[in-house]
């Protein structure tokens, strides 16, 4: 059995001092960081070394080699860098989304109880609206346009009406036509803010017929003889505010079965168109309004 506490060959003896003058000086080769004892050579019995204290050597153990940092910066920079990428990611979506405002619902708020009339009359989506200072103007409801300050449509049966028609030789003027004063549609032209309903007639285009022909004189004592044409009309009820139409008042005829005391006619054809009957309006408007 080797003695444990042998020194092996070559190699200097620990416990004695480096001035011992019999000492043998000894060149001693590098040591390998993984290995103990003589390069070349398999310690205690050419078993490898694990790193153990050598035995009989107290004070001599060796030194842990310093292990490289190389893998520990690498792991640190790559935990900075996930962490980074983490922080920009969230920076990333949070800047995306400063400017998007959250949506916050809404709901209405009443400006007065339920079923409070307002006074204060709706604008309407009519570019051609405008508000009205005398009862004529109620005519331009006929040509696509709205009186602002009418009186608000409710029901018909409480509305005040106006009724305004053209004539074959003005289509796009609108005149005003006589309504029965004994009824409750009917209103004074100085009570224009009451009426809420506009009654529009128009004529039918190429509607008219031969009638009687009349003679006439005319200013300078010349006499004529002027052709007397019946014709036809629509009727259309209009809201006097908004100009939505409401309802239909049929056809109106505009009948020449006699010649009238009065009459106008065009000096250049000698024509006269019949007016509108007046009865017929007042039916239709009757029943509209009812």
């Amino acid at each position: 059995m080797s003695d444990p506490y042998a020194q092996p060959p070559g190699q200097p003896d620990p416990y004695r001092s480096p001035s011992d003058p019999y000492a043998q000086p000894v060149s001693t080769p590098p040591v390998h960081p993984q290995q103990y004892g003589v390069p070349g050579q398999q310690p205690y019995g050419g078993q490898p070394a694990y790193g153990q204290q050598p035995y009989g050597q107290p004070g001599y153990a060796q030194q842990q080699p310093p292990k490289s940092k190389k893998g520990l910066i690498i792991g640190i920079v790559a935990g900075v860098v996930v962490l980074l990428l983490i922080l920009c990611g969230v920076g990333v979506w949070l800047v995306a989304n400063a400017d998007d405002d959250p949506e916050i619902p809404t709901t209405p708020t009443r400006t007065s109880s339920p079923g409070a009339a307002t006074s204060a009359a709706p604008q309407p989506g009519n570019n051609n609206a405008i508000t009205a200072d005398s009862s004529s103007d109620f005519g331009d409801v006929c040509s696509g346009g709205a009186i602002l300050n009418a009186a608000e449509y409710t029901t018909p049966a409480t509305a005040k009406a106006y009724v305004f028609g053209n004539s074959p030789t003005r289509p796009t003027s609108y005149s005003y036509k006589s309504l029965d004063s004994r009824a409750s549609y009917y209103a004074k032209s100085a009570d224009y803010a009451q009426v809420s309903v506009v009654g529009c007639l128009s004529y039918v285009e190429g509607s008219e017929a031969a009638g009687p022909k009349c003679p006439i004189k005319a200013s300078d004592g010349t006499k004529l003889t002027v052709d007397y044409l019946s014709s036809r009309y629509t009727l259309t009820f209009h809201n006097a505010r908004t100009g939505e139409k409401i309802g239909d008042g049929g056809t109106i005829n505009a009948p020449a079965t006699k010649c009238p005391s009065f009459l106008t006619y065009n000096k250049e054809t000698l024509k006269s168109y019949a007016l509108p009957d007046s009865g017929s309006i007042d039916a239709a408007v009757k029943k509209q309004l009812s």
